[in-house]
């Protein structure tokens, strides 16, 4: 796995869209100062692969990932693996309740040749890859199988804690085994030690529950075998004895059922016979009947003599004349005398009407010529006031005018000075002129309400002629409609014989509802009559219908009494006939029931013999179920017999099973085959860090062991043996890393696919490091970079280890979130 492309937001201090580009890298350092997020690119990129982070501690703690104010954190991540490009993707986020989830997770393989500012500039649908994972369980296993290394290895191949390492090579043999055990994963020898165990000790309680089934089953040996055989023929001979005596007892059941049936039928008729009675009113019944239809026949006869009566009354009615015909004339003879006397009031009223009319008109008139008069006077009254203005205004200039003076209006020369009157012209012509105005104004009001009257006395008299042309109107047609109509006398006597004769018809209505009132109470009498004589002949009929069996004689439909009769004398020869037949019925009954009891005597003896008790009521099924369980019994012992030759096999297999359990377990004991195995694997390890040492060295140092102790031989110094303790700081980092890669390579090889180890980032403190020991150092990640087979990443803060690395990526952090700055090449 070679890193391409990181991509970051929300994701722990990267809270703001962050992105690492690899492109082109061999070898990168991560600095910056400590706490400023180096460590989180690499927890993005475990995460983006494997969904956690080492440093978590739970897998499930993924609420880590989101930065405190953020609600959701993106992580995509690029890179390479067996020459081809993927992209993966996760998004976790928090819900309402707080809950942080993986909302999304995907995994796909780019085109060949993507641009990867795709990513910056949109992509389009044209530049999708081939999905490989969806979801993320998918993606949890499609990335092993791409990578090749599950979580546990990856971040011993991949990422690795060097420091781990270092302690490893100086560690004691008892503590390098469990680390070994522990990054080997080797732990599952000592799993399977303990599952061999468990296996073991389960065997074991399975042989104690296998034995007490056994010894549950000690009742099924020979004896008990042979004796419920035993029992089984017994039980055989029982149902063959009672095959033959059965249908012996059904016969003699059937026959004292028969004879049973005989006696309780010959009782049965003579009950029957015996209890005939005739009813007491059989005899008068019919004579009453009679008697009831006779009354119907009155009845008829009388009900039509009313309807006769009134019949005749109705045509002498119709005969009389239109009763209503009449009363209209009669009506009309009275309105035609009130019309008249209407018409001569209305006639006097409208006479009176046109003299009062004329005489408001003579009024108006009068009125009208004061009113114009009266108007005369106010305007000769108005031209008067005019005149006294004027005459005032020139009195006004006489004080000034003087004898021979030019008069000031007609300019003419004042011969003689007029006199001044007392008082002003235009007084008197006011007053002249306002009694005039009152005057005129009484002589309107007057003339206004004599046309009122007049025009009140208009409408009255023409209501009065138009009522009189009314009365008029319909005394013409009144009379012309009464022209030789009867005199109202004679129409009073007229109306007075139809209302005798409708009087008449009444009562003798009355007298025909009573007369079919009758008729029908006799008929009703006649048909309870008629009813009780059919109930009485029905009751005969089932009397003698419930005896039709024994054969009655005919009975006479014309009396019912003598009918009655002849059964019931029938009934009492019929039972005494019966009665001395009964002896015989009896004793055959006592018989069969005889041989009944001897047949079931003889089947409590086959059932005693077999051991059963007496039979009920059916005893040939009671012996086929006893035969039936016998012969359960029996095959459940053979079952159970069966039952333990399979369980006794079943421990044999199972005290194998415990054997082979605990000689594994014995063999995989930690201080052997686990011993052996380390051993084995430290062998390997050291072949190939002694490798890794030689190469990273140049050629001065090899790695071995020695009872579990680990050392180094220095070709530059006569292949002197040295032990681990007594190198340099840098020597130790050189024999550290060389350890880390050979375990890295043993992990890889465990993987159950192809591992791509294309990549390693130490994620390790070089502070306390000397001068010295830094250039050996530098030194030896320059080597590991210049072999090509890896791309090598670390994480520091040590400036002078950092600029011997080509690339550089600086993280700072602010108090909003940290960024990512690419330095060198």
């Amino acid at each position: 796995m070679r890193p391409i492309r990181l991509d970051m937001d929300g994701f722990t201090v990267f809270r703001q869209p962050t992105t690492v580009d690899f492109t082109d890298t061999d070898f990168f350092a991560l600095i910056g100062p400590t706490g400023s997020g180096k460590s989180t690119i690499l927890d993005a990129i475990t995460f983006a692969l494997y969904g956690t982070v080492p440093r978590w501690g739970d897998r499930r703690a993924i609420a880590n990932a989101l930065a405190p104010s953020a609600t959701e954190a993106r992580v995509r991540f690029v890179f390479e693996s067996a020459g081809v490009r993927y992209v993966l993707a996760r998004v976790v986020r928090r819900d309402g309740k707080g809950a942080v989830t993986t909302k999304h997770a995907g995994l796909e393989a780019l085109p060949h040749g993507f641009d990867l500012a795709r990513f910056d500039t949109g992509i389009s649908a044209e530049d999708m890859g081939t999905v490989l994972a969806g979801t993320p369980n998918e993606v949890d296993l499609a990335v092993q199988t791409v990578i090749g290394l599950p979580y546990e290895q990856f971040t011993k191949c991949v990422v690795l804690p060097q420091g781990e390492f270092a302690a490893f090579l100086h560690a004691k043999p008892a503590e390098r085994q469990k680390i070994l055990v522990n990054l080997l994963g080797l732990d599952v020898y000592g799993q399977i030690r303990e599952r061999a165990n468990t296996l073991g000790g389960a065997a074991d309680a399975k042989l104690k529950v296998l034995g007490e089934q056994l010894a549950g089953m000690s009742d099924v040996d020979d004896a008990a075998l042979a004796a419920a055989a035993a029992k089984a023929a017994a039980l055989r001979t029982l149902t063959d004895g009672v095959d033959r005596i059965g249908p012996q007892l059904d016969d003699a059941a059937k026959l004292a059922v028969a004879a049973a049936e005989t006696l309780t039928g010959l009782d049965t008729e003579i009950d029957r016979l015996t209890r005939l009675r005739v009813p007491a009113d059989a005899g008068t019944l019919a004579a009453g009947a009679a008697a009831a239809r006779s009354a119907v026949t009155a009845a008829v006869d009388g009900a039509r003599a009313a309807e006769e009566r009134e019949e005749k009354l109705r045509g002498e009615l119709q005969a009389a004349g239109d009763q209503t015909a009449l009363r209209r004339l009669l009506d009309a003879l009275g309105e035609r005398d009130r019309l008249a006397a209407e018409a001569a009031t209305v006639h006097g009223t409208v006479a009176t009407a046109e003299r009062e009319h004329a005489k408001a008109t003579g009024a108006l008139g009068v009125a009208r010529t004061k009113a114009k008069d009266a108007m005369e006077a106010l305007e000769a009254a108005r031209e008067a006031y005019q005149t006294a203005v004027a005459v005032d205004r020139a009195t006004a200039l006489r004080p000034h005018l003087r004898v021979g003076d030019d008069c000031p209006v007609c300019t003419q020369t004042v011969q003689v000075l007029p006199e001044t009157p007392h008082e002003p012209a235009v007084a008197a012509a006011k007053a002249a002129g306002d009694a005039a105005r009152k005057r005129s104004d009484a002589a309107e009001r007057v003339v206004a309400e004599q046309d009122k009257v007049v025009r009140d006395l208009d409408r009255g008299l023409a209501a009065a002629k138009a009522h009189a042309e009314q009365v008029d109107a319909r005394l013409s047609t009144l009379d012309t409609a009464l022209d030789g109509a009867p005199a109202p006398e004679a129409l009073r006597r007229d109306l007075d014989a139809i209302a005798k004769l409708h009087s008449g018809l009444e009562r003798a209505g009355a007298e025909v509802r009573k007369a079919r009132e009758a008729h029908r109470k006799a008929a009703g009498a006649a048909d309870k009559a008629e009813d009780q004589l059919r109930a009485a002949w029905k009751a005969f009929d089932a009397a003698r219908d419930a005896l039709a069996a024994f054969g009655p004689p005919p009975a006479d439909r014309d009396d019912l009494a003598d009918a009655w009769a002849t059964l019931t004398g029938w009934a009492g020869t019929a039972a005494g006939e019966r009665q001395a037949r009964r002896p015989a019925a009896v004793g055959a009954v006592q018989d069969a029931e005889a041989r009944v009891t001897t047949v079931r005597d003889d089947l409590r003896a086959l059932f005693a013999g077999a051991g059963l008790p007496a039979p009920g009521t059916d005893p040939a099924r009671e012996a086929a179920v006893a035969l039936e369980r016998a012969e359960a019994a029996h095959r459940r012992i053979e079952e159970r017999r069966a039952e333990a030759d399979r369980l006794r096999g079943h421990r044999d297999e199972v005290a194998k099973e415990a054997q082979v359990a605990k000689a594994l377990a014995q063999h995989l004991r930690a201080d052997r085959f686990e011993r052996w195995l380390l051993a084995e694997a430290l062998d390997t390890l050291v072949d190939g860090a002694s490798s890794t040492l030689r190469e990273l060295s140049g050629g001065q140092y090899d790695l071995g062991h020695d009872k579990g102790e680990f050392y180094v031989v220095d070709h530059h110094d006569a292949g002197l043996r040295r032990a681990v303790r007594t190198l340099s700081g840098g020597e130790t980092f050189q024999a550290s890393l060389a350890l880390a890669l050979a375990l890295s390579e043993q992990l890889a090889g465990m993987s159950t696919s192809a591992a791509s180890l294309e990549s390693i980032v130490l994620d390790e403190g070089f502070g306390t490091l000397d001068q010295s020991t830094l250039d050996t150092v530098a030194a030896t990640l320059e080597a590991l970079a210049a072999r090509g087979d890896r791309m090598v990443g670390v994480v520091t803060h040590v400036g002078a280890l950092a600029e011997r690395i080509p690339v550089r990526f600086e993280v700072r952090r602010d108090a909003r979130t940290a960024r990512v700055e690419r330095i060198g090449l």
